[in-house]
């Protein structure tokens, strides 16, 4: 499946007009929002669980990193509240799930084979002022590639600034 798959063009999505899809647990649904391959895929995705759903166990070949947007996401390495930015690298595994429910934005296979840095941060916890009423922070630099978070407010646009980059 390639959806979204040419990255050389900019596309605008509304998420909320893209049907929910089951995933192949049950429970657990997904908004597609860019795919290259079928089940095991680079995909960016938004990723719905119901409350005591839960995902088997698996590994993340080519690396995992997400934001929980709402609910806790859960799994044996901890409770993750809405806000939690968290980076699993290739090799990493788990067995997530939500007790309560949750819903991630996803991103899987978009790492370097090589890289090792496995992290959780609270993505509103130390913002820096950017300008405009406009507040965020890096929340991973790697060669090639930043990851920050930035937060505006009614009427204002994030500026360019050094300390604010494209979202991963």
């Amino acid at each position: 499946m390639e959806l979204n798959a040419d990255f050389s063009r900019r596309v605008l999505i509304h998420s909320e007009d893209i049907p929910w899809r089951a995933s192949p647990m049950p429970g657990v649904d997904r908004r597609m929002l860019d795919r290259i391959g079928n089940e095991v895929a680079r995909a960016t995705s938004i990723v719905r669980y119901a409350p005591g759903s839960r995902f088997s166990a698996h590994t993340h070949t080519g690396g995992e990193e997400f934001i929980v947007l709402d609910g806790v996401f859960q799994d044996e390495h901890g409770d993750y509240p809405a806000g939690t930015y968290v980076r699993n690298p290739p090799t990493t595994s788990h067995t997530p799930g939500a007790e309560q429910g949750c819903t991630i934005f996803v991103k899987l296979w978009q790492f370097d084979p090589e890289d090792r840095t496995q992290f959780r941060k609270e993505m509103n916890a130390d913002l820096v002022e950017l300008g405009e009423g406009v507040r965020g922070k890096s929340l991973h630099r790697t060669t090639g590639k930043q990851c920050a978070s930035s937060r505006s407010y009614p009427g204002r646009h994030s500026p360019k600034h050094p300390k604010a980059a494209p979202s991963c």
